[in-house]
């Protein structure tokens, strides 16, 4: 499947992209390649739940239902104007008749520009990040990731609607170990640090770099706890910031699942994990049968020692830093449970 870019005056062809103003037109064309199928290659089946939004640039593309075309949408035509097979799940599958051209843009992407757009709330080139290599800017990438497909549209409108924008210069400190939480943070230019103090090295070990796209500041909010990480730039950048109370109502809430201890047992002997993310001392002190041990604050140095394939239920003592432990996960890809009420309930 090759790629190539996308001019504005290619989008124009389309409903309701050639609504969008100028500036958010360009913008969106910057997010998306023209790709390409060969003749009988499939681009998706019917019951496919991928929000994409699909327009036909040429060829022929046919929508079949149980292996019956049903429709064919030509390129330049009054029906390529508008998206294939809008509805979610697909009702009908897609095949290429010959060599079809076609773009795709993130549904819940598309969405927030119109709004955006039709609002005045924004500019979507306000909120570009110049990344290296031409890389996807953060809201793309935060918009893609398997946490966000958990939270309602509406959800996702309000969290990019409440989100304020900083600027950082080289060495400024975002956030301070040891500080109350007030934001979560979304790093939309330039890298950063995440560094924990201890009683060995009072200038901190390294737990992180983050990159455009990584979120941070999350952990504090969710446990209600203080700052256990300092955050400084590496270099000049800028963050996207949301609220303590938005962060909570919008962002948290919808992407946690949370189990209890008999429906916790059934996943595990499923072949899922206990994640327990207690200090090492609590977890040798008391820990629930075959659980592994990751404290909190090592979890994102972690992640790459976990199986993306098997199911973890996260645990602490209480379930609040186990939330905190299970967001993060969630918002990695991880298939991820908290375990209600955390172990002293159900093994007291």
């Amino acid at each position: 499947m090759t790629h190539e870019p996308v001019s504005t005056a290619l989008l124009q062809q389309f409903s309701p992209l050639d609504g969008l103003k100028r500036d958010n037109l360009a913008a969106l064309a910057r997010k998306v390649q023209v790709r390409e199928l060969s003749p009988g290659q499939a681009l998706f089946k019917e019951g496919d739940t991928e929000k994409r939004t699909i327009y036909v640039v040429s060829g022929v593309l046919e929508l079949q239902d149980q292996g019956k075309t049903v429709e064919t949408i030509s390129g330049g035509s009054d029906s390529a104007r508008n998206p294939v097979s809008p509805i979610f799940p697909r009702r009908v599958s897609a095949k290429a008749r010959d060599r079809v051209q076609f773009i795709s843009i993130d549904s819940d992407l598309l969405d927030v520009m119109l709004t955006w757009d039709q609002t005045g709330t924004y500019e979507v080139s306000e909120l570009q990040s110049d990344t290296d290599g031409g890389n996807e800017d953060w809201m793309t990438m935060l918009l893609q990731t398997t946490a966000f497909h958990k939270i309602p549209p509406a959800n996702i409108q309000a969290i990019f609607m409440r989100m304020q924008h900083i600027n950082y210069k080289a060495g400024d400190v975002i956030l301070k170990q040891g500080a109350e939480g007030d934001y979560f943070y979304v790093l939309t230019r330039g890298s950063a640090l995440v560094t924990r103090e201890t009683p060995l090295s009072k200038d901190g070990i390294k737990l992180a770099e983050l990159r455009v796209g990584d979120t941070f500041g999350e952990e504090a909010l969710i446990s209600d706890a203080k700052r256990n990480a300092t955050v400084t730039m590496l270099t000049d950048g800028g963050v996207m910031r949301l609220g303590k109370d938005d962060f909570k109502k919008l962002l948290n809430e919808p992407m946690l699942d949370w189990v209890d201890f008999d429906e916790a047992q059934q996943i595990i002997q499923g072949g899922g994990q206990w994640l327990d993310v207690r200090l090492p001392s609590e977890f040798e002190n008391q820990h629930l049968d075959s659980a592994i041990n990751i404290p909190l604050y090592f979890i994102r140095l972690k992640l790459n020692t976990l199986d993306q394939s098997k199911k973890y239920i996260v645990c602490c003592d209480t379930g609040r830093r186990s939330s905190a432990g299970a967001y993060i996960l969630s918002e990695r890809g991880f298939q991820a449970y908290v375990l209600r009420g955390g172990i002293n309930k159900e093994q007291g």
